[in-house]
């Protein structure tokens, strides 16, 4: 019999989602038992739209639950970190929407948390459940793909003045950085998920769009630990909205559907063979295979096995931490003009974050 797991969910914008596509579809798997959010009004819709009549303003109150298993945190970015902590020292399983922190400095002080609680912590990646992720992922670990050659990563939105009402959204403190901790960091973790770390990179970043504190416009060259060279551009000034990766493999070109948000990763992903040996491969290799449940489905599902199981998490903070040291990376790169190699170590300056340096 499938244990099940207990939910409180924190904060009901993108909270609502995880319920909708995460936790609705893993029915037998989780009760979510518990909402969480100070607009009032918010909180009574979502208790009535799901029948839930346990409803809190004040988060401490979650802490003391003994029945709560997990605390899926969706709060604006800046307050993921005492929240987390929080719950790990609850002895609470976490789920935190993305960006996780503003620092290396904040998710190694996670990671020691984490390492000491009897709770353990999954960030959001809900882009690598989908069909196209797998296959192309398949095909690399196979070994069909052969050398990787060059990448292009495209993540161009579409945002006005309106978006940035929501105050938190345009400032340093709050959103921790713009289009790259908040809109690129999906598409560009399935770059590194496919292709593996990255060695160095240049940057560019500029507030061109809207009348905003942190970046709108971004353009990194990257190194990637396999030799790789890749191109991350970002904006939220793209009227033809567009999520897009391309990957140029020594056998196959692997092309993403460019339709934006979780689109990426969708099944329709172009998968173009050198000849047609290495198309044969590929339909030999993908055969039986048989997708996973999409996005937060996907990964919900995971994190239940992962919990009940005592095995490895579906992402983990290390997962997350890869994401961060690219943007402080970035950052820096992009403040001093220069080439930078990762990872990024406790002596570096924007250890401890970049957000007092723009």
């Amino acid at each position: 019999m499938t244990r099940k797991l207990k939910v409180a969910v924190v904060g009901l914008g993108v909270g609502r989602s995880h319920i909708l596509d995460g936790y609705l579809p893993n029915k037998d798997r989780f009760e979510v038992a518990v909402l969480c959010d100070r607009d009032e009004a918010r909180l009574k819709a979502c208790g009535e739209e799901f029948a839930i009549g346990n409803l809190v303003t004040e988060y401490d109150a979650l802490l003391g639950m003994e029945d709560i298993d997990i605390i899926d945190v969706c709060t604006p970015p800046g307050t993921h970190k005492d929240l987390i902590l929080a719950a790990l020292k609850a002895g609470k399983h976490v789920i935190c929407e993305k960006p996780l922190v503003g620092s290396l400095a904040d998710i190694d002080d996670m990671l020691d948390a984490e390492s000491r609680s009897t709770g353990r912590v999954m960030p959001i990646m809900q882009y690598r459940y989908k069909e196209g992720v797998q296959k192309a992922r398949r095909l690399i670990e196979l070994g069909i793909a052969g050398k990787p050659y060059l990448a292009t990563c495209e993540t161009h939105w579409h945002r006005t003045s309106e978006y940035y009402e929501k105050p938190w959204r345009g400032n340093w403190e709050d959103a921790l950085g713009g289009t790259l901790m908040n809109h690129a960091i999906h598409t560009n973790d399935l770059l590194f998920y496919l292709l593996g770390p990255v060695r160095s990179l240049f940057a560019r970043i500029a507030t061109r769009v809207n009348r905003i504190e942190v970046e709108d416009c971004a353009s990194v060259s990257v190194e990637l630990t396999c030799g790789a060279i890749a191109a991350v551009t970002a904006t939220t000034g793209s009227i033809d909205e567009v999520s897009r990766i391309r990957l140029c493999f020594e056998n196959v070109t692997i092309e993403s559907d460019s339709r934006p948000y979780c689109r990426p990763g969708a099944a329709d992903w172009r998968f173009t063979p050198a000849n047609d040996a290495v198309a044969e491969e590929i339909e030999k290799a993908l055969a039986d295979f048989t997708p996973p449940p999409l996005g937060f489905a996907g990964q919900m599902q995971d994190f239940h096995r992962a919990i009940c199981n005592k095995t490895p998490l579906p992402v983990t903070l290390a997962d997350a931490r890869q994401s961060l040291d690219f943007a402080t990376a970035c950052y820096w790169s992009a403040k001093t003009y220069s080439a930078v190699a990762l990872p990024i170590m406790a002596d570096h300056p924007f250890y401890n974050g970049w957000q007092k340096a723009f």
